[in-house]
């Protein structure tokens, strides 16, 4: 008995569409093009070109799928030096002594600058750049939803000569955030600690870089001999700052200081005549008044803001500084 022969329609079937195949064969020549741009499992983090800049900022991109992170060269990096920090000056010298230990190949410690805003906090490290470029300082700033990939991130640079600070500027948690166990693990040098070419460096309006209630005065308990032991709850929120090494500490200024910034950033700017600059602090001062504040940044504001009226050129008023 012979078999049936085939219908048109499972024979036709059988044969591959010509268009299909022509959108697969593209599809798998897209998807490979694809991974060559990514890194792979062993480099989660690009490197870049490291004579591009002596700063870096820490880019990253996402899907369901897959993810990238790479080191965007600053092209523009703030020049700022020590010498235009004013009245921080206790601050600026524990701060350059750590970092020159550290650039020096010394042993020195992981840096938290906290306090009030608009003191001076970003703008030393960016002047400890300045100064220590030249030597191979370089500097990365990654944001704090970044933090995850800090890892990654030092292994990338730990074979590189240069010294790396890598920044987190204006750093706050809130509870349940990833990032904070992640820059709490390589602070504490578990599994995988900073490199001893990496110095990490924050910035934060707070000390203890958690929100802290007063809810948390409840887990505080009376030992027998009537002092207060904190709980659990405070103990966490204080252990992350603990594990710098360093803290340094910046606080509101007094109008003299306040006057005495502007009259540094004023010079800056080009106004040299001491008896304009004189004449400039009464402005300076309602300046503040309406800002409702005090600090370096409003006093380069201002300074910014008055060279300009009076005729100077400015040509270093885009430094980015903070005033102190």
């Amino acid at each position: 008995m012979t078999s049936p022969a085939p219908s048109s329609a499972s024979a036709s079937a059988s044969v591959p569409d010509p268009a299909l195949s022509s959108l697969l064969h593209r599809a798998e020549a897209l998807v490979a093009r694809l991974d060559a741009l990514l890194p792979s499992p062993q480099q989660a983090v690009l490197a870049p070109d490291w004579s591009a800049s002596v700063a870096f900022r820490y880019r990253k991109r996402s899907s369901a799928a897959w993810a990238a992170g790479w080191l965007e060269p600053v092209r523009h990096v703030a020049h700022i030096a020590y010498a235009d920090l004013k009245e921080v000056d206790t601050q600026k010298e524990r701060f350059a002594r750590n970092l020159a230990q550290f650039v020096a190949g010394r042993t020195a410690n992981n840096v938290l600058l906290s306090g009030a805003r608009g003191t001076g906090k970003s703008s030393l490290v960016k002047a400890a750049l300045h100064a220590h470029a030249d030597a191979g300082l370089r500097l990365i700033e990654v944001d704090k939803v970044d933090l995850i990939d800090l890892p990654d991130l030092i292994e990338l640079v730990s074979a590189r000569p240069e010294r790396f600070i890598v920044f987190c500027d204006d750093l706050s948690f809130d509870e349940g955030e990833p990032g904070y166990k992640a820059l709490k693990s390589i602070l504490d040098g578990t599994v995988s600690a900073s490199g001893e070419n990496v110095l990490i460096v924050a910035t934060s309006n707070r000390r203890h870089l958690l929100p802290e209630y007063h809810s948390d005065n409840k887990t505080y308990s009376r030992g027998t001999d009537g002092e207060l032991h904190p709980g659990e709850v405070v103990e966490e929120k204080i252990s992350l700052s603990e594990r710098f090494g360093l803290w340094v500490s910046f606080y509101p200024f007094s109008q003299d200081e306040y006057l005495a910034i502007v009259a540094q950033w004023l010079r800056h700017f080009g106004l040299s005549d001491a008896a304009a600059i004189e004449a400039a602090r009464p402005e300076a001062l309602v300046w503040a008044i309406e800002r409702g504040s005090r600090s370096g940044r409003v006093a380069y504001q201002f300074a910014r803001d008055h060279a300009g009226r009076a005729g100077t050129d400015g040509r270093l008023a885009d430094q980015g500084g903070e005033g102190a």
